[in-house]
C-alpha cells in the first residue's frame, strides 16, 4: 500500500505509527458524546461525581458496553477513516460497542496491575488467561485502542507507551511462526528487551483515541491527579486471517520492516 495514498491520515502520520506503534487521534469522538458515556459508566458503578468518599478503590472494571453512545464513540468518520488507512480498507469490523473499562479513581495505593504487558489475541477458550496467544501476523486483532472519555493529563493514569516496542516484540514472535507464544511466555523475562524504549503518555482530552500496534508494549500506573480516569481498551477486530495476497497494511508493514522481511 503506497502510503502517499494511504485514506484518512498523511503519510507522515502513517510512517509515524509504522515507527513509534501508536498514532493519537484527537477530537475522535465529540465530548458530548464522552460525556454521555461517562454518565452511563458512573451509573454502572454505583457512584457518582460530586462524592469523592464513595471513590475507595483505585480501580473499577466495566464490561463491554454496546448502548448507542459507546457505538456511536467509536464508529465516527473519523476513526473509520483512521482504522481504514492502518489496519487496511475493508479488513476491520466496525465495533459494536466498546470495553472493557479500567475506570481509575485518585489514590495513594496502586491496584497491583502496573505490570509492562503485551494484549494477546487468540486462544482465548483457554481458562489460565495466562496461556493465551499471540502470534507474528497478529491474529484476532487489527489494532489496540484506547478511547478517553475523560480529560486525562500526566498525573491522572495515563497509560505508559513504549515506543518502538511494537518491533521488539514482533521480531520475538517470529521465530514461533503461526502457533505464537502463550502469555506467560511472552512475559517471562519481564519485557526487559523493550526496557529501552522511550516511554509516552497517552494524555489528551476527552474525546481522544489512541491506535496502537497490537504488539504495543504498554503498562497502567497508579492515579496521582484529583479526578477520576474513563477509558476504554478495546480491540478492533480483523475480518479474518492475515491474508499475504493483499497488499500490506500499515499494521503489517511495521511488523515486515522489524524482520527484515521482503515485500
Amino acid at each position: 500500500m503506497p502510503l502517499s495514498r494511504t485514506p484518512g491520515l498523511t503519510a507522515r502520520q502513517v510512517e509515524d505509527f509504522i515507527a513509534n506503534g501508536f498514532l493519537k487521534v484527537e477530537d475522535a469522538f465529540s465530548r458530548d458524546l464522552a460525556r454521555a458515556c461517562r454518565d452511563a459508566l458512573w451509573a454502572e458503578t454505583g457512584l457518582t461525581p460530586d462524592d469523592p468518599a464513595g471513590w475507595t478503590q483505585p480501580v473499577l472494571r466495566i464490561a463491554w458496553q454496546s448502548a448507542p453512545q459507546f457505538v456511536a464513540a467509536a464508529n465516527t468518520p473519523r476513526l473509520h477513516a483512521a482504522y481504514d488507512a492502518l489496519a487496511g480498507t475493508g479488513r476491520w469490523l466496525p465495533p459494536q460497542g466498546l470495553g472493557s473499562f479500567p475506570i481509575r479513581f485518585p489514590s495513594s495505593a496502586g491496584a497491583g496491575d502496573e505490570g509492562w504487558h503485551v494484549d494477546v489475541s487468540f486462544g482465548t477458550e483457554n481458562p489460565d488467561f495466562m496461556e493465551w496467544r499471540v502470534n507474528v501476523t497478529s491474529r484476532g486483532r487489527a489494532l489496540l485502542m484506547l478511547f478517553l472519555f475523560s480529560d486525562v493529563g500526566p498525573r491522572d493514569a495515563p497509560t505508559r507507551l513504549r515506543k518502538g516496542s511494537h518491533r521488539v516484540i514482533a521480531r520475538e514472535l517470529l521465530p514461533a511462526g503461526e502457533a505464537g507464544l502463550s502469555l506467560r511466555e511472552l512475559s517471562a523475562a519481564g519485557y526487559a528487551s523493550s526496557a529501552d524504549c522511550p516511554q509516552a503518555l497517552a494524555t489528551g482530552a476527552a474525546g481522544t483515541v489512541y491506535l496502537c500496534h497490537p504488539f504495543l508494549v504498554h503498562a497502567a500506573q497508579r492515579h496521582e491527579g484529583t479526578e477520576p480516569r474513563f477509558m476504554a481498551q478495546p480491540a478492533l477486530l480483523p475480518t479474518g486471517p492475515f491474508d499475504p495476497a493483499e497488499p500490506p497494511s500499515p499494521v503489517q508493514i511495521a511488523i515486515r520492516r522489524a524482520c527484515g522481511l521482503v515485500f
